[in-house]
């Protein structure tokens, strides 16, 4: 199977030109950008390494690593964000290295590990995940990091975010997610094992109405984020 979607590539080339409009169709990722970072960086010191950022799109995390003093490369398929993530640089004035390729292309041609690798609400969008899953895994380090955020398949996820995130309270453009292709933990878990990663840990990104915000929890039936390992030689 293909590792990237065609279809999928298009529908966020549409909105390249709105990556950072915090208030456009992609609100929710400036949202949750904060609590993505800081997890990662309560797990890893991201000064020095050499950080892979998989999936990058107009570049939100990718800033945030380089910011947190990570080398970064940023690799997005899609044409118009990568002109995205490179136009903000500019006004950002960090240093991230942006290329328009797909990840077993780029592991062909680029095969020097990275310390730590994130694909982040990325592989929902993908045909084949546990692929992904496995290119990502060549292109660690022994001991490297792997950070992932994806949505759960369940009926609650069904709800809030395509009904509701979707359809109801327009946080995202109507289609932007097929809940067929959400991923179970433990799905990933078997992804993540059969490439040779070992998971480490997993938390759920929950949505507050209270407060209007999103926190880090136990509850991983809609959102959920972790990292995974590889092993020392």
């Amino acid at each position: 199977m293909p590792a990237v979607d065609p279809g999928e590539i298009d529908k966020f080339e549409q909105l390249a030109a709105r990556w950072w409009d915090p208030e456009g169709e992609f609100k929710p990722l400036h949202r949750i950008q904060p609590l993505r970072l800081d997890y990662i960086r309560s797990v890893v010191d991201l000064a020095g390494k050499r950080v892979l950022d998989v999936g990058c799109g107009g570049g939100l995390l990718s800033e945030g690593l380089a910011g947190s003093g990570a080398e970064v490369t940023g690799l997005e398929p899609g044409e118009g964000a990568v002109g995205a993530a490179r136009a903000h640089l500019a006004e950002s004035g960090l240093e991230v290295d942006y290329r328009q390729a797909e990840l077993g292309g780029f592991l062909a041609e680029n095969p020097e590990p990275f310390d730590v690798i994130t694909c982040m609400e990325v592989l929902e969008h993908v045909p084949d995940p546990a692929e992904l899953v496995r290119q990502c895994a060549d292109l660690l380090k022994p001991g490297g990091l792997l950070f992932f955020a994806t949505l759960n398949r369940t009926l609650r996820s069904y709800a809030m975010a395509i009904v509701g995130a979707e359809y109801i309270l327009g946080w995202l453009p109507k289609g932007t997610h097929d809940w067929q292709r959400f991923i179970t933990p433990g799905e990933l878990s078997d992804h993540l094992r059969h490439a040779g990663l070992l998971p480490r840990d997993l938390r759920g990104m929950v949505f507050s109405p209270l407060s209007n915000s999103f926190r880090l929890g136990s509850d991983v039936a809609v959102n959920y984020l972790g990292h995974a390992q590889k092993p020392n030689a």
